[in-house]
């Protein structure tokens, strides 16, 4: 058994149910694995947010609730043999309160800023999965119950029955940068890559262009000449997501009646291309 969480990032709107359910379990409580949390400064459970796009007219969020990963790296194995944390034969790692006290060095153990320095007891902190919770027979872990989006998966990740496992190999794996090639008990799932976007009109009266409904675009990388088709909406808005870096595309644009366009861009950001207005043929 080997007992973890799946995110899906793309269903995370940022609520912070999750963190709130996690200060109230542990903040002022000390738990059979676990001393108090503190009311500020540590986030067992935290969203990352970020805005993506290097234009006002395509601007995206990405929101990412981050966990501490029981990783099985150097830094975990060290601190699990040496007594100050303790991995579960369930696969849970908590730290251990006693023992860890004044080993500030396991904050450096978390590539993705997971333990928390709790200065008043001198011990470093993380999440433990609610391991006290499910000893006493929950289902979950408090973040997990609390997410009311399906975000957060919980079960066991050996299980390719259980609805966390499904739920994985249904969606694609992407590691927290810094986690790739780790194995860890919090599993990503969906984090977004580059998005090319743009806005394609049709010649209008003079009160302005009106927006080209269903225009082809098709997105054809330099370098491997593989393509991506696309259609703008109702509102002549287009984009592409989950592309590489550093990729270059040759992008045509056409719709009936009117002169093809070619535009050229790069994936060195999330970027919008252009606004295009067609020309008749």
């Amino acid at each position: 058994m080997k007992y973890g969480i799946a995110v899906n990032t793309e269903n995370c709107m940022a609520c912070y149910n999750c963190v709130m359910a996690c200060k109230d379990e542990h903040c002022g409580f000390a738990t059979a694995v676990s001393a108090p949390q503190p009311h500020e400064g540590q986030f067992w459970v935290g969203i990352h947010s970020r805005e993506r796009g290097d234009d006002n007219r395509k601007i995206k969020t990405i929101n990412v609730p981050v966990i501490c990963q029981s990783l099985e790296n150097e830094a975990f194995e060290k601190a699990i043999s040496e007594g100050t944390m303790v991995k579960r034969e369930d696969g849970i790692v908590y730290i251990c309160p006693e023992r860890a006290k004044g080993h500030k060095e396991l904050l450096d153990a978390s590539p993705v800023g997971g333990i928390f320095w709790n200065e008043e007891l001198n011990i470093p902190q993380k999440c433990t999965m609610c391991a006290h919770l499910l000893d006493e027979g929950y289902k979950m872990p408090r973040c997990v119950e609390a997410c009311p989006n399906g975000a957060l998966f919980f079960g066991d990740l050996d299980d390719p029955e259980s609805e966390v496992s499904k739920v994985i190999a249904a969606n694609k794996v992407t590691p927290l940068p810094g986690t790739e090639g780790m194995n860890s008990n919090v599993v990503y799932l969906n984090l977004p890559k580059f998005f090319l976007a743009g806005s394609v009109y049709l010649p209008g009266d003079e009160t302005g262009e009106d927006p080209a409904d269903k225009a082809d675009v098709v997105l054809k990388n330099k370098a491997t000449g593989e393509t991506v088709c696309a259609k703008t909406n109702y509102f002549g808005d287009w984009d592409v997501e989950g592309l590489e870096k550093d990729q270059e595309f040759e992008i045509t644009i056409s719709f009936p009646g009117y002169k093809t366009v070619v535009l050229n861009a790069k994936t060195d950001t999330d970027h919008y291309v252009a606004e295009v207005v067609m020309e008749e043929a």
